[in-house]
This record gives C-alpha cells, sequence and structure tokens, in this order.
C-alpha cells in the first residue's frame, strides 16, 4: 500500500513509530549521501564523546551530529563561526520528531575559512601566553642527544641526519609520526609527551633537544601543526624544541610555541649543533692565543722586574749604615753599663751609711719590749675577762631557776673556754707574726749593711757616731776614725795614724731580741 495515496473511507491507522520509521527511510534513501555548505554555530560535545554542532545560513539552521568514532577521524574540528563543507547523510531522529545531517567529514569552505580560524586561534593561545618570548628555552651548545619527531620514511629524515653528520655527529632518537592526515596532531603531541616523560640517563635515554620536522605542502596539508593539542604540547615541552615544519614560507602554530623555529629541516639540523671542524679549528686557535698572552705576560714581567732589580740599591750598601749605627750603640752600652754599675754602688753605700747599728739595735730593742709587754699584759687580760663572764652569769643566774641556771652556765663555760682558746690561738699567732717580722728586719740590716761593702775596698770615715760624707765636713774636724774590712785606723791633724785593732771590727752586742 502506498503510503503517500489518497485517504479513503477504509484509511489504515498508522502509529506514530510506523510514520516515524516511514519518514526516516525515505529521507535517507533521497539523502543517503550529501555535502552541506553553512556557518558552524552552537558546537556541544558530549560526556560520551558525541560532538552536536548547527550549520546555518541567512535563513535557516539544520541540525549535524558526529557520533564517538566520526569525531576521531575529522579532518578539522566544527568551531563556531567558522564557514565549513560537512559531508555525511541526512537522517532523522524519532523521539524528538526532527532530521539531523550525521557528519563523517567536515572541512573549511575555502583557504580564507581556514585562515580566518587559524588567525581566530592563534590570538586564543596568544592570550594564554604559550607564545610569549620569557617561555623561550636557549638552546644547548652541543646536545648529546638529539631527538626527532617526523616520518620515517620521508627525506626530512634523511637530510636531518645527512647534516647532523656533516657538522658534527651526535646520537639521534627517531620518533615515528604521521605528518598529515587525521592523526597527525594527535601522533606529533604524543611525541613530545613521551620524549619529556623519558628519564635522563636511562635504558633510553632522555633527549636535550627535539627537532619537529616536515617537508613543504599546503595549508591543509600542515594542518595538523595548527592544532591545539600540538601547540600545548610544544609549550609545555621541558626539553628546548626546534620547530621545522614546511618551507621557509610556511608558517605554523607550532613555530610560534617552539623555543627556536627554523625555516628548513636542514637549517633546524644546523641549528642543533656546531661545526665540529670550525669549533676545533677555533679552539686550536685561542689555544694559540692563549700561549701567547701567557708567553708575553711572563716576558714582559721578567723585564720589569729587572727594570725594579737595577733601580734598587746593593745589598751592602743598605747594611753599611745599620752596621756603623750598632758599633755605636755597643760601645754606648757598655759605658751606660758601667755608669749604671757605678751610680748603683755610690746609692748603696750612701744607704748604708745611713743604717747605723746603733740605730737598728734601738728599732730591735724597743720591738722587743713591745712584745714582751704585749705577752705580760696577756694573762691578766684574760682573767679580767674570765672574771667579768662570771660576774655576769652570777648576775643572770639570780634571775633563772637552778635548772636554767645550771645549762645556761654549762653554755657559757663551753662558750668561754671555746674563746680563751681562739684568743691563745691568735696571741701565739700574733707573737710569731712579730717573730717572723723582726727575722725579716735583722736579714733586712744584714742585707743594707756597710760591711758587706768594705770587702770590696771601700772605707767609712767616723766622726764619733756620725759619717764623715765631704771632704769640708772632714776638714774641720780634728780627729778621723776611718773603718776598713780589716779594722779601724785613727787619724789626727797631724798625720799620725793609730790602728785600733787587727781584726775587723763587730758590731755592738744588740742583746736579745726574745
Amino acid at each position: 500500500m502506498d503510503l503517500f495515496e489518497e485517504p479513503n473511507d477504509n484509511a489504515h491507522d498508522f502509529s506514530v513509530s510506523e510514520i516515524s520509521g516511514a519518514i526516516k527511510r525515505v529521507v535517507e534513501d533521497q539523502f543517503g549521501h550529501v555535502r552541506v555548505r553553512g556557518e558552524v554555530g552552537r558546537v556541544v560535545l558530549a560526556r560520551t564523546g558525541h560532538l552536536y554542532f548547527d550549520l546555518k545560513d541567512d535563513r535557516n539552521v539544520l541540525a549535524a551530529v558526529s557520533w564517538k568514532g566520526q569525531v576521531s577521524k575529522l579532518s578539522h574540528r566544527p568551531e563556531e563561526g567558522m564557514e565549513v563543507v560537512a559531508t555525511g547523510r541526512l537522517t532523522t531522529f524519532g523521539p524528538q520528531s526532527k532530521y539531523q545531517l550525521n557528519v563523517e567529514d567536515i572541512r573549511p569552505a575555502g583557504a580564507g575559512a581556514l585562515m580566518a580560524m587559524l588567525e581566530k586561534r592563534k590570538a586564543m593561545l596568544s592570550a594564554e601566553g604559550l607564545f610569549a618570548a620569557e617561555r623561550k628555552k636557549p638552546l644547548p651548545f652541543l646536545p648529546e642527544i638529539i631527538g626527532v619527531v617526523t616520518s620515517p620514511t620521508g627525506a626530512v629524515i634523511r637530510d636531518i641526519l645527512h647534516r647532523l653528520q656533516d657538522r658534527f655527529p651526535r646520537k639521534v632518537l627517531v620518533w615515528p609520526v604521521a605528518v598529515q592526515g587525521q592523526g597527525c596532531a594527535a601522533q606529533v603531541a604524543a611525541a613530545i609527551e613521551g620524549f619529556n616523560r623519558l628519564t635522563p640517563g636511562g635504558a633510553l635515554p632522555r633527549p636535550d633537544l627535539i627537532i619537529v620536522a616536515r617537508g613543504g605542502g599546503s595549508i591543509e596539508d600542515l594542518w595538523g601543526f595548527n592544532e591545539e593539542i600540538v601547540v600545548r604540547a610544544a609549550a609545555a615541552s621541558d626539553i628546548p624544541l626546534i620547530s621545522a615544519v614546511g618551507h621557509e614560507t610556511d608558517t605554523t602554530l607550532i613555530d610560534f610555541a617552539a623555543d627556536v623555529r627554523a625555516p628548513t629541516p636542514t637549517a633546524a639540523a644546523e641549528l642543533a649543533v656546531p661545526v665540529r671542524n670550525e669549533l676545533m679549528a677555533w679552539v686550536d686557535s685561542q689555544g694559540g692565543r692563549l700561549m701567547r698572552a701567557a708567553t708575553q705576560g711572563v716576558d714582559h714581567r721578567k723585564q720589569r722586574l729587572r727594570d725594579l732589580a737595577r733601580a734598587l740599591p746593593q745589598r751592602d750598601h743598605l747594611l753599611d749604615g745599620p752596621r756603623q749605627r750598632l758599633d755605636l750603640l755597643t760601645d754606648k752600652l757598655e759605658n751606660a753599663r758601667a755608669a749604671v754599675i757605678a751610680r748603683k754602688r755610690l746609692a748603696l753605700a750612701e744607704v748604708g751609711g745611713h743604717l747605723r747599728p746603733s740605730i737598728l739595735s734601738r728599732r730591735l730593742a724597743e720591738e722587743s719590749r713591745r712584745v714582751a709587754d704585749r705577752g705580760e699584759r696577756l694573762p691578766p687580760a684574760l682573767e679580767r675577762l674570765t672574771e667579768r663572764k662570771h660576774e655576769a652569769l652570777g648576775s643572770r643566774a639570780d634571775r633563772l631557776r637552778p635548772q636554767q641556771v645550771a645549762a645556761q652556765v654549762d653554755r657559757q663555760g663551753e662558750r668561754l673556754t671555746v674563746l680563751l682558746r681562739r684568743l691563745s690561738d691568735r696571741a701565739t699567732r700574733r707573737v710569731a707574726d712579730d717573730h717572723a717580722r723582726l727575722a725579716a728586719l735583722d736579714r733586712l740590716r744584714q742585707t743594707l749593711g756597710y760591711e758587706a761593702t768594705l770587702n770590696r775596698g771601700y772605707a767609712v770615715v767616723w766622726d764619733g757616731d756620725r759619717v764623715i760624707t765631704t771632704k769640708g765636713e772632714a776638714e774641720k774636724i780634728a780627729r778621723l776614725d776611718i773603718q776598713f774590712a780589716d779594722g779601724r785606723l785613727v787619724v789626727g791633724k797631724g798625720g799620725t795614724a793609730q790602728p785600733t785593732k787587727s781584726t775587723p771590727s763587730k758590731a755592738p752586742d744588740q742583746g736579745s731580741l726574745f
């Protein structure tokens, strides 16, 4: 039965699902494969991975959908405002009574649309700071290992290896990727991230430099290097990265995110390593310059030293003056020593003359009497102190009971005993100190006495108990008593001399000090 025949009285009643299914079959039969040109409107990526968006013109809107398996195969992701040509089949969605385009492929509608989308994406990524100059990393001067992200079958890898061999051979790790088509962007981004995840010094060593390279082509061929995932991977790379995509006039977004852009893959190899022969020649040249500079420096300092040596005086001339001053000071030192000894002897004689035996004897006798007097006064003082203590105890005992009196008497008796012992010890120490001081004074008298000086050839002139020290005093005295080491000689004005004894004179008896 024809679904669209004119209704009659015996018309069949269709269910909603039957009508929806019939419409779906008609639409899919009539529009099994179509290409639709329009502007992308609202774009929504569901959690399931399906992509929903709108295609519109100035009058109508067409709903479009790409299932999860189709999204990964799209050569270009639709973006709002982008003019595209979508290829797919028209179908319906019964639960919502709408028709939609199931998109299998989508391409920008001409180069102008691609460039507009490229500029929009470039502005967005630049606003995030991915192209900032401060993010750029310097290239290593001489990398040990170079990682190359490119197709392993193209001419690009052969050009890079050949150029590295000519300039400075290095180890190269090749990460094979597709350089165009649907899987290009994902593979390039995975290769950059994979090189960065390698462990330095591991079984597969991490490269010191990465080169992302591809030969020339159209904007559609190079579009994989304009994808956001590739740009973000290049910007996030911790390893310095050189972008060498296309020819010198080709520009992709990875060029802006890379640390250095090379116009061609061959130029990338030249940027990666220096020329070994030129480097060796430069090292030899610098070594020669260093040797010449060192030699010239040593020669210059030798000449300078010789010039300074000629300006210096002779060693013997420098020592002539100090030697002469030393001789003068030596003579002065000997004379000064003799003069000092003479002055000290004269001063000692004068001091010894004033310390007469009679004076010392009187001082010793006075000290002896003072010590004896204190010794005689000590027992009566102790007796009086004892009597006063007993009287004090007696007066206090009258006011106390017998038991208290007995206890008080015992305590006072003990205290008195201690005091008497302390007083006796102190008196004994005082007497001992006085004896020691007297002994010290006697030793001082003997040390400062003049008798020892007489043994060295000196004499003392006496006028009775007075010492004569000047010539004028001696002329006024009629009789002089001259004391020598072995005795005294009396000299009168008539010139006669009478010896008093033939033996050395003795000091008068001083008596006992104690």
